[in-house]
């Protein structure tokens, strides 16, 4: 079995905006640790059914969670490849960052070139 680990453009910014809203990283911490129905869910936050449901959509979406039907419930849970495939992402710009910190130390651990007098 192949698994990609590069994300597209419109897969980061799934992510991403999934990410960004506090409810929705709760929901995915939750889910993370174990799978709960979306009523489960819901009965933890103020607010309606209906937005809980919202906010589990856009998670989906994103692929970080995995909802499936038993019976007359909806059960979700944190999918762990989909962060796999984040925390990747995130490594290799942060491994960009460092290759250009270390370039610019090694530019200024350079000996100084002699400024050249007024008139030469």
């Amino acid at each position: 079995m192949v698994v990609r680990t590069e994300l597209t453009d419109d897969e980061t910014d799934r992510l991403f905006q999934a990410l960004a809203a506090s409810t929705r990283r709760d929901i995915l911490r939750r889910t993370l640790e174990h799978e709960q129905s979306v009523s489960t869910l819901a009965a933890e936050y103020e607010m309606s059914f209906a937005a809980v449901q919202k906010h589990v959509s856009v998670l989906e979406a994103a692929g970080l969670i995995v909802k499936r039907a038993e019976g007359r419930e909806r059960l979700v849970r944190g999918d762990p490849t989909m962060i796999a495939r984040a925390r990747a992402l995130l490594a290799a710009y942060e491994d960009l960052w460092r290759a250009r910190i270390h370039r610019l130390d090694d530019l200024l651990a350079a000996p100084a070139s002699p400024l050249p007098k007024p008139g030469e």
